[in-house]
């Protein structure tokens, strides 16, 4: 009877702290695995738009013409695996970032892409997005590598991220990091 009580109160512990965290909507794309930066950002667009307000307002148009509509600023991106494979430009990440997006979820990444993303200060997160609908109330805690869907009262194990990563998302990424702290500081 004590197991199952304390396992209870665990529960509920998880879901006070996920309600205590900010939460944000997902958008789950349904294309799940292999987005590549041509469908973040059509290649049409890459070199006739340079504004990024407006190549923003183009993400995912070959997938779902009025995905970048639906988009608000704090929503959650979910993909699935090696999301961001193709190209190595980084208007990808950037129209993801200037559209509103706070994050992005998948399985895996592409390894350009999550370098790029992390650069211009975009969180990546790595863990399995099988959970997640689209609407999904989302919290996700970096320090205790958790990923709550709050809508179904799940926690689920995200892949950690990297010291030196965590502060060029707090910096804003890699140029805001350079304005700040005169070039790379890690300490």
């Amino acid at each position: 009877m004590k197991k199952k009580v304390k396992k209870i109160v665990r529960k509920v512990e998880a879901l006070h702290v996920a309600k205590r965290a900010q939460t944000h909507p997902a958008r789950r794309l349904i294309v799940k695995d292999n987005v590549n930066t041509d469908y973040v950002i059509s290649g049409r667009y890459k070199f006739k738009i340079q504004d990024p307000k407006e190549l923003a307002r183009h993400i995912f148009e070959d997938i779902d013409p009025a995905f970048a509509a639906r988009v608000s600023a704090g929503d959650i991106l979910v993909a699935g695996e090696n999301f961001g494979c193709g190209s190595s430009r980084e208007q990808a990440p950037q129209a993801l970032k200037v559209a509103g997006f706070s994050a992005v979820l998948a399985k895996s990444f592409a390894r350009i892409f999550y370098r790029n993303a992390f650069n211009i200060g975009l969180m990546l997160i790595e863990c399995n997005t099988s959970f997640f609908d689209d609407g999904d109330e989302v919290a996700i805690d970096i320090e205790r590598c958790k990923v709550d869907n709050v809508s179904k009262g799940l926690s689920i194990d995200m892949k950690p991220v990297p010291r030196i990563m965590k502060r060029l998302l707090d910096d804003g990424g890699v140029i805001e990091h350079f304005r700040k702290h005169g070039g790379f500081k890690f300490e």
